[in-house]
């Protein structure tokens, strides 16, 4: 990856390039929830032609970049008392902070509440006993939906390890030894966004990279992946809030 500028109007913005092996990509633009640029281009294009290309889409970048920006600034931070409003596979659940009565920390959903027991009532401690709680929602869920997806893809012979990696930017990853990581947070989103967070990773499998054969591969696994993705980004910023 490499990194460089420009200026557009009174205001300066920096993208990120990342190379991939497959000459035959196109560059591709893309803003990141978080309001962040980055460029995908070709293996070995010319420094000069990607940042023409991207001086061309100036003004779109500019939008939604002010986009990304003004939706993060209605995300407010988590006060992680009672009557807060958190997710659990896409749908929104009231926070209910309640004395443990001696019986110790514990999480659990209850008459569409996610409801916390806590000897100690201080934001931090609940903020932990929550982010175990999806810790443990996550492992079961992501492993039910990876088996039951990478059942229908032809070039897996067993099903990969997966493991929790709580990411500030990333929904998923996966290792050159074929591990697939997973985002607790992403355990929030709507099953359909779960399912394309893994379907993208097992591509990657095969394919380490965005290419056409990537997305040739998660096509034919996903068809109809792309609103499924801006859903999950649209939704990245509330998801992510801690």
């Amino acid at each position: 990856m490499s990194k460089s500028s420009f200026v557009y109007g009174d205001e300066h913005f920096e993208y990120e390039v990342c190379f991939t092996p497959d000459r035959g990509q196109k560059i591709a633009i893309h803003v990141r929830p978080d309001a962040s640029v980055q460029v995908d281009a070709p293996d070995g294009e010319p420094a000069q032609k990607i940042h023409s290309t991207v001086l061309k889409r100036a003004r779109w970048i500019r939008n939604h970049v002010l986009q990304a920006r003004a939706q993060r600034a209605h995300v407010l931070p988590r006060g992680y008392v009672s009557g807060e409003s958190h997710f659990y596979l896409g749908r929104r659940y009231q926070l209910k902070v309640s004395d443990a009565n001696g019986a110790g920390p514990h999480v659990k959903l209850w008459r569409g509440r996610i409801q916390v027991e806590s000897e100690k009532r201080a934001p931090e401690e609940i903020r932990k006993h929550l982010y175990r709680w999806y810790r443990q929602r996550a492992s079961g869920v992501f492993g039910r939906r990876l088996h039951a997806i990478a059942s229908n893809v032809p070039w897996l012979k067993e099903v990969p390890p997966l493991r929790l990696l709580k990411m500030r930017r990333q929904w998923g990853s996966c290792s050159p030894q074929g591990v697939v990581f997973l985002n607790p947070h992403l355990v929030k989103a709507p099953r359909d966004c779960v399912d394309y967070v893994i379907t993208h990773e097992l591509c990657h499998l095969k394919e380490h990279n965005h290419s056409r054969r990537y997305y040739r591969l998660l096509r034919e696994i996903m068809p109809g992946w792309e609103p499924v993705k801006a859903r999950l980004d649209g939704m990245a910023e509330l998801l992510l809030n801690e």
